[in-house]
């Protein structure tokens, strides 16, 4: 059974990264997910294009209380009615383990980030069904071509593979029997994000050598860290250059009323 043949349960990270967020400290806001983008809070654009996706059934949404506790409009209760609230950890992996440990049958689960205000159900559901039945773990890229062509002046990180620069979507799905361990791999690198010796050693100096000089395919990158976590990771490449566009700064939040302005047109 492929992916694009089932629901899954979507779990949207909206933990607070605290009162030096340059986008939250901007809009005045306790909590970055709270910030309005055109209008609406980004957390509940995300919510809405998760309801309005055909693969998406539950909702877990992964929220600091002082900061859910601060939608009480009508709007956001409606939205919000029956969605299941996971306590953040302190850090997005680490939440992600929490879902995942708190129920059972969490898995398949769809993960993606409340400042993803530009996420639209058709992006969610050509990622969901182009995602490998063999995957443990896919992640979501767009390529630097896809995102200059239609956003020149967009400034994005792209990690180069292959003569290409890919972005990350914030898209990522979880969905084999091993998917916990690439979480449990991703906590560990997180906590050792400030000893890059320790990310040299996990991934082998000739990998990161290779990387350096931009002879690393995605695929053979995908093929050493499925190796090194124990699950197979697979990438999906998305046609859609909004995806990699998320709200981190002010330039994006931005470039993100632009974008929403134009499609309301």
């Amino acid at each position: 059974m492929s992916a694009a043949d089932r629901r899954f349960t979507a779990l949207i990270l909206a933990g607070s990264r605290g009162p030096d967020d340059p986008v939250a400290r901007q809009a005045g806001c306790t909590h970055k997910a709270l910030v309005p983008v055109a209008g609406v809070p980004m957390l509940l654009r995300v919510v809405r294009a998760l309801r309005h996706a055909p693969s998406v059934g539950q909702l877990a949404l992964c929220i600091d209380r002082p900061a859910l506790e601060q939608l009480r409009d009508p709007i956001a209760l409606e939205l919000l009615a029956d969605v299941r609230i996971v306590e953040p950890g302190p850090s997005p992996s680490t939440s992600v383990r929490r879902a995942i440990e708190a129920q059972p049958d969490a898995l398949p689960l769809l993960v993606t980030t409340a400042d993803h205000a530009l996420l639209t159900p058709a992006m969610v559901e050509h990622f969901c069904a182009a995602v490998p039945a063999k995957a443990d773990v896919a992640v979501a890229l767009a390529t630097a071509t896809t995102i200059r062509r239609a956003y020149p002046d967009s400034i994005r990180t792209y990690y180069r593979f292959g003569g290409e620069g890919y972005s990350g979507c914030n898209l990522f799905l979880l969905q084999g029997p091993a998917a916990a361990k690439v979480a449990a791999f991703w906590s560990e690198m997180e906590r050792h994000r400030k000893r890059p010796w320790r990310l040299v050693a996990a991934i082998g100096p000739l990998t990161l050598l290779r990387f350096l000089l931009g002879a690393l395919s995605l695929e053979a990158a995908l093929q050493r860290l499925s190796g090194i976590v124990g699950a197979t990771v697979c990438a999906v490449e998305m046609p859609f250059a909004e995806a990699a566009i998320d709200v981190d700064k002010p330039a994006d939040l931005t470039l993100a009323e632009r974008i929403l302005a134009q499609r309301a047109r």
